[in-house]
C-alpha cells in the first residue's frame, strides 16, 4: 500500500493536467487568505532562544537533506555522525544541548503540528522529509515541554509545508556513486484554497563505511534508495476558518556495508486540521501515523573475511494515534493566552529471529507494548512595554502498558520465555517561565527557566539491538526522564538586517536514560544472546542525572545579495551516576562533542544563488566508558544554481569537498566507522516565479 501510494504521487506531479495556476485571493467581496499554518507565534517565544530557516536557505543546501539543514543550528544533532543514506534508521534520533547518551529523541519534531518522531522507537524518518515541501524550519532550543506538547526535553524543532510556488516545481540530479536526487510538485491553487502533490526519490551505491586500513574482503558498498508522496489540501470554509488535509507515505531501504546488514522503513501518515483566525483563535488537530522496520545484524570474523546473520528483526509494527485542541481567546490588548489538551498512544512490537546455527535461526522473540499520554497546557503572555513577559504550565498523565515478552523455540517446544510486565501509570507537572527587555531599541536581554520530561520509548523499553560485535539490551523498567533547565541570553537586531544572539544554559536531565556497558564477550547475556569476544554487552539504564552547560552564539547578516550565517554551540555535558553506573561518574554521555560550529557564506539575486558551509565538530566519545575517541572533523559544502532561463537553473552541489574523514562509530576491535565522503552533484531546477 505504501509503495503504491509513493508511486502514484510521484504520477501526478509527473501530469501536467493537475497543474492549472490560480490566485489565492479573491472572494465574493472580501479577500480569502489561506497560510496552511496553526496559530500565530506567541509573544512570549522572544523569550526563548529560537533559530528559524527560511525557505531559500532550506533549497542552497548542498546535500538537499532535512537532517543536512538542521545541522545549521549548531548544538543540533544526530546521536550519530552520518546522515540517512548510510546511517541505521534507529541511531537518528535528534537532541540538543549535549542532552544524548542513546539514540532516543530528547527534542520534540512536529510538521504541521503532529509530532513526528517514529511511534516506537524516537527516531525520525529523515527520507520522509523532501526539502523542497518545507516552508520553514524553526528551532526553539531548551524550553521545555511547553504547549507544543511533552518530549521537548531539549528543545522543539517545527516544520512548516510550503505553500505553492506555482503549478509546477522539481529538480533532478545526478552525482557521485551513481546517485539520482530527484523531487517534484504540482498545484492545482484556486481563490481560497489549493492542492499539492508532491514526490521524492533518492538512490546511490553508496561507499563502504569501514575505514580503508580497517577493512575486509567481507566488506563492501551500502547502497540506499528512498522514495516519498505526499498530498496536502488546504481549503477556507469561511473568510477566517481554514481546513489542512496531510497524506503521506515514504519507503527507504539501507545496507550497512556487509551482508546480512540490510534494514528497511516505510510508513504512512494522515492528519486533519482545522485552523480559525477570529476574534478567538482556535484549532483542532488528529493524526494517524503507521510505521514498519525491519534489519538484520551480521557478525564478522576477525579478518573480515566472512559475515554470519546472528539477529533478524524481521518486522516491527508501529501506530501513532493523537489529536489535539487548542483555544486563544481575546484577552486584552498585549496579552496572548493559549488554553488546551492533547493526546497521544503509541503501540508497537518487536519481531525477531536470534540464536542462529548453520545459518539458520532456532528461536523467536516477540516484544512490545504500549504507551499513552493525555495532556492539559496552558501558555500565556504578556507585552508591557518593553518588557514581554511568558509563564505557561501543562501537566501530563502517562500509561506504559501491555509489556510483553516472548521468546520461543522455532521448533515445537515449550516457551523460554513469556512475561507479562505490569501497567505503571503517573503524572509530570511540567512548564515555563521567561521574560524579554528590550534594553534599548535593538538590543533585547532575555531569561528564561523550564521544566520538561519524556517518557521512555517502546524500543528502549523492549527491544534489544547490536552494532557490529557489540550488544545492548532493553529494559521494561525504565523510568520516565525528567529537565530541570534556566537560561539566559541578549538578542541584538537594530535592523533587519543583522541579528546576533548569544546564550547561556545549565540543564539537568534527571534519570537520563543511557546505554550502560554491563559486561563484554565472549559470552551469552541476557536478551541478546551471544557475544563475541572482541564485543561490548550494554543494557538501557537510568542514570542519576545528565548536567549540561554551555554557550550558543547564532549570528546572520544579510545586507542585500550576500549573506553571512554562523552558529558555534560550546557544551559541558557530564554524567552523573551511582550504583550500577558509578564508573561513569563525571564522564561525558556518549556521542556528545564538546563544540559545534557551523558557518554559511551566501548569494541570492535573481535565479543565481551560492553557498559556502563550513562545519565542525568537536573529539566525541563513542561509548558510555568514554574509552572509544572520535576524532574531530571538518568538512566544506558548496552549493551554485545559475539560471538559464526566468524558471529553469543548473545545480550544482558539492558535499564534503575536502573529503575529511568523518567518524561516525568505533565497535570491535578499533573498527572505524566513516561518514559520507565527497559527493558531487549536477542537476536542472525548475522553479516558476523565484
Amino acid at each position: 500500500m505504501i509503495r503504491r501510494a509513493v508511486r502514484l504521487s510521484a504520477l501526478l506531479v509527473a501530469t501536467p493536467a493537475f497543474a492549472q495556476e490560480a490566485p489565492l485571493a479573491e472572494g465574493e467581496g472580501e479577500t480569502i487568505l489561506v497560510t496552511g499554518r496553526g496559530l500565530s507565534d506567541p509573544p512570549g517565544d522572544r523569550a526563548f532562544d529560537v533559530v528559524e530557516i527560511d525557505r531559500d536557505r532550506i533549497a542552497a543546501n548542498a546535500a538537499g537533506r532535512l537532517e543536512s539543514v538542521l545541522a545549521e543550528v549548531a548544538g543540533l544533532q544526530q546521536f550519530r555522525r552520518a546522515d540517512s543514506r548510510s546511517a541505521n534508521p534507529t541511531s537518528q534520533g535528534i537532541t540538543l544541548r549535549g542532552l544524548g547518551g542513546n539514540a532516543a529523541s530528547r527534542a520534540l519534531l512536529i510538521l504541521d503540528g503532529v509530532p513526528q518522531s517514529d511511534p516506537f522507537g524516537g527516531w525520525v524518518a529523515f527520507p520522509a522529509y523532501a526539502t523542497d515541501r518545507l516552508g520553514r524550519v524553526r528551532v526553539t532550543r531548551g524550553g521545555g515541554s511547553g504547549y507544543q506538547g511533552p518530549g521537548a526535553l531539549a528543545g522543539t524543532v517545527e516544520l512548516d509545508s510550503a505553500t505553492p510556488d506555482g503549478p509546477m516545481t522539481g529538480r533532478l540530479a545526478y552525482g557521485s556513486r551513481d546517485s539520482v536526487d530527484a523531487q517534484g510538485s504540482a498545484a492545482l491553487v484556486r481563490p481560497g484554497g489549493y492542492l499539492t502533490l508532491s514526490g521524492a526519490y533518492a538512490r546511490g551505491d553508496g561507499f563502504v563505511p569501514i575505514v580503508a586500513e580497517r577493512r575486509g574482503p567481507i566488506d563492501r558498498s551500502a547502497p540506499y534508495a528512498q522514495g516519498s508522496g505526499a498530498v496536502r489540501g488546504v481549503i477556507a470554509l469561511a473568510s477566517d476558518t481554514e481546513l489542512q488535509a496531510n497524506v503521506s507515505a515514504f519507503t527507504d531501504r539501507r545496507e550497512r556495508g556487509t551482508p546480512f546488514t540490510g534494514n528497511r522503513s516505510e510508513g504512512a501518515d494522515a492528519s486533519l486540521r482545522l485552523v480559525g483566525r477570529g476574534r478567538w483563535g482556535w484549532s483542532a488537530l488528529t493524526y494517524l501515523q503507521t510505521r514498519g522496520f525491519a534489519s538484520s545484524f551480521a557478525s564478522v570474523d576477525a579478518a573480515r573475511t566472512t559475515a554470519t546473520r546472528t539477529l533478524d528483526q524481521y518486522n516491527t509494527p508501529a501506530t501513532g494515534l493523537g489529536a489535539r485542541v487548542e483555544l486563544a481567546p481575546p484577552v486584552g490588548q498585549g496579552l496572548a493566552l493559549r488554553l488546551g489538551a492533547d493526546w497521544r498512544d503509541v503501540s508497537g512490537r518487536t519481531q525477531e529471529n536470534y540464536t542462529y546455527v548453520a545459518g539458520q535461526p532456532t528461536r523467536r522473540r516477540v516484544a512490545g507494548g504500549d504507551n499513552r499520554t493525555i495532556g492539559l497546557f496552558a501558555d500565556g503572555s504578556a507585552e508591557l512595554g518593553r518588557l514581554t513577559l511568558s509563564l505557561g504550565g501543562r501537566i501530563d498523565w502517562w500509561r506504559i502498558g501491555d509489556g510483553r515478552l516472548s521468546e520461543r523455540p522455532l521448533a515445537v517446544g515449550p516457551a523460554l520465555t513469556n512475561l507479562r510486565f505490569a501497567d505503571r501509570t503517573g503524572h509530570q507537572a511540567t512548564g515555563r517561565a521567561g521574560l524579554a527587555w528590550r534594553a534599548v531599541e535593538g538590543v533585547t536581554v532575555r531569561a528564561a527557566a523550564y521544566r520538561g520530561w519524556r517518557l521512555p520509548t517502546l524500543n528502549e523499553l523492549y527491544r534489544p539491538f547490536r552494532v557490529g560485535p557489540d550488544a545492548t539490551a532493553a529494559n521494561p523498567l525504565l523510568s520516565p526522564e525528567t529537565l530541570r533547565g534556566v537560561e539566559a541570553g541578549v538578542t541584538i537586531a537594530p535592523d533587519r538586517s543583522l541579528r546576533l544572539a548569544a546564550t547561556v544554559f545549565d540543564n539537568r536531565l534527571d534519570d537520563a536514560i543511557a546505554n550502560v556497558t554491563a559486561g563484554a564477550g565472549p559470552g551469552t547475556f541476557p536478551l541478546v544472546g551471544f557475544v563475541a569476544a572482541n564485543g561490548v554487552y550494554r543494557v538501557r539504564r537510568n542514570l542519576d542525572a545528565v548536567r549540561s552547560r554551555g554557550l550558543e552564539l547564532d549570528a546572520r547578516w544579510q545586507p542585500g545579495a550576500f549573506g553571512l550565517g554562523a552558529s558555534w554551540s560550546h557544551v559541558d555535558a557530564r554524567v552523573r551516576a551511582s550504583g550500577a553506573g558509578a564508573a561513569l561518574d563525571g564522564l561525558r554521555p556518549a556521542q556528545t562533542p564538546r563544540d559545534q560550529l557551523s558557518g554559511t557564506v551566501d548569494y541570492r539575486r535573481g535565479g543565481a544563488s551560492a553557498a559556502l558551509t563550513l562545519r565542525h565538530l568537536s573529539r566525541q566519545y563513542e561509548d558510555d566508558q568514554n574509552s572509544r575517541s572520535l576524532a574531530p572533523a571538518t568538512t566544506l559544502d558548496a552549493y551554485l544554481a545559475l539560471p538559464v532561463t526566468m524558471a529553469l537553473a543548473v545545480e550544482l552541489r558539492a558535499e564534503n569537498v575536502t573529503d575529511a574523514r568523518v567518524e561516525v562509530g568505533i565497535s570491535g576491535a578499533n573498527l572505524v566507522e566513516r561518514a559520507t565522503p565527497r559527493t558531487l552533484w549536477i542537476g536542472l531546477r525548475y522553479r516558476p516565479g523565484r
